[in-house]
């Protein structure tokens, strides 16, 4: 399913940034202000890791009666940062954050950030990619209820995974605790 379209022609540029030591509370400012849904955390031009409008909701659910201005966004991002290089084909862009259910990739060359790819930069370019999304959705659920059905598959509980930190559905593999993408990359 190559599109021929790489990454880095398609990426924003100009994407908001924060440092680790930024409050909680302005980065939830900044994402209103600027109308995005992630921010790319770096610190020296290198990618510390990425908070988005869902690590932020999940942190106050946590801890409704926090002092936000206090709490710093390296307490509340994930450990394991999906991340794209700007050659890349949109496809495998598509692939990556389906995956990891994330809707957004920073765009790397030597841990450095160069730009952040949206899945509405893809749709915008290859809006016939909408209906192979689809089919392939609809695949992977189907084989997941094939999974379920035979016994072959069984998650544990909810929870934080030991290994990237989100939380989601826990496996378990090797006396460990992981959500389903950690699981599928060991």
């Amino acid at each position: 399913m190559k599109t021929g379209i790489k990454v880095g022609d398609i990426m924003t540029r100009n994407f908001e940034a924060v440092t680790p030591d930024t409050s909680v509370l302005e980065c939830a400012r900044r994402m209103i202000k600027r109308r995005v849904g992630s921010l790319v955390v770096e610190r020296d031009k290198k990618l510390v890791g990425l908070v988005t409008e869902r690590d932020i909701v999940w942190a106050l659910s946590k801890k409704p009666k926090a002092d936000w201005s206090k709490i710093k966004v390296k307490d509340i991002i994930p450990r394991k940062t999906v991340t794209i290089r700007p050659s890349a084909d949109v496809s495998e862009a598509l692939k990556k954050m389906r995956k990891s259910g994330c809707r957004w990739l920073p765009v790397v060359i030597k841990k450095r950030v160069i730009g952040f790819v949206t899945i509405k930069d893809i749709l915008r370019i290859e809006p016939e990619l909408v209906e192979d999304m689809a089919q392939v959705f609809k695949i992977r659920e189907e084989s997941e209820k094939l999974k379920r059905a035979r016994g072959e598959e069984r998650w544990i509980k909810e929870g934080i995974c030991e290994e990237c930190g989100n939380y989601d559905i826990l496996y378990k593999v090797d006396d460990r605790l992981l959500c389903e993408t950690c699981k599928d990359n060991i």
